[in-house]
């Protein structure tokens, strides 16, 4: 059902950008005929006759108005739409093997001051009350934001801060996935094990690969995103940060 839908939203996206293209050329003859109409208004016809192609230009002016109106919200519409779709959480439905360790629930309450964690890389515990933007970053920021994140569904993918471009570039692309209220981070963080190239996390959810592998990074993502004990509607996050 779900791959049906994708294919559904990919045939309306395609039709109304064609229609929006077709719409462009009905309004660029427009204007060339407006053009026209206003050179053939001359001295030499008579009061009516002017009057008459006056009335006729500004017709179509206005209809070659109306018409880019509607090319722009077609044109503009599909083309939001096929970004949306780019980073559909569907396209990481590997239904990869993946072994991910249940860890222990260590809470959920706030607090302002700086916080030790029972785990080296935490699932859970005590937080900031402020939590942190979706996307891709260059430093890594405290846990104790990062466990906030997580309490909202987000899944964080902490890489060496010395990870290769193309590793980095693969998780540059998965930071843009969204699933209703919650996101995907990834960070740099040099408590990642040596002979591990990537940790993943949910809410009380820990995989670490020796080697980065698409598949089951996207099947974690799919599994686990957006299954924290605090969720939050999309119109409120808007992309992390708010809380």
């Amino acid at each position: 059902m779900e791959q049906t839908s994708l294919q559904q939203g990919s045939v309306w996206m395609s039709v109304l950008l064609y229609a929006g293209i077709a719409i462009v050329v009905l309004a660029v003859v427009g204007y060339v005929l407006a053009a026209r109409t206003n050179q053939a208004n001359s001295a030499r016809l008579k009061k009516a006759e002017k009057q008459a192609l006056h009335k006729k230009q500004k017709q179509l002016m206005m209809i070659s108005h109306v018409l880019t109106t509607l090319a722009v919200l077609f044109i503009g519409t599909s083309l939001i739409q096929q970004a949306s779709s780019k980073y559909s959480i569907e396209k990481l439905n590997f239904n990869a093997p993946i072994e991910v360790t249940t860890d222990k629930d260590y809470g959920r309450d706030h607090s302002e001051m700086p916080l030790k964690y029972e785990m080296k890389i935490p699932t859970s515990g005590t937080h900031s009350p402020h939590d942190l933007k979706f996307g891709f970053y260059t430093e890594k920021p405290p846990y104790e934001k990062l466990v906030h994140n997580l309490e909202h569904g987000d899944i964080i993918i902490y890489f060496h801060p010395d990870a290769p471009a193309e590793l980095q570039d693969k998780l540059k692309y998965l930071a843009n996935f969204k699933k209703a209220g919650a996101g995907v981070l990834a960070v740099p963080n040099p408590d990642v094990p040596s002979d591990k190239e990537v940790v993943v996390n949910a809410w009380t959810k820990t995989m670490q690969l020796t080697t980065y592998d698409d598949a089951s990074v996207g099947t974690f993502i799919y599994q686990y995103i957006n299954k924290g004990p605090e969720q939050i509607p999309p119109e409120v996050r808007r992309g992390g940060g708010t809380m």
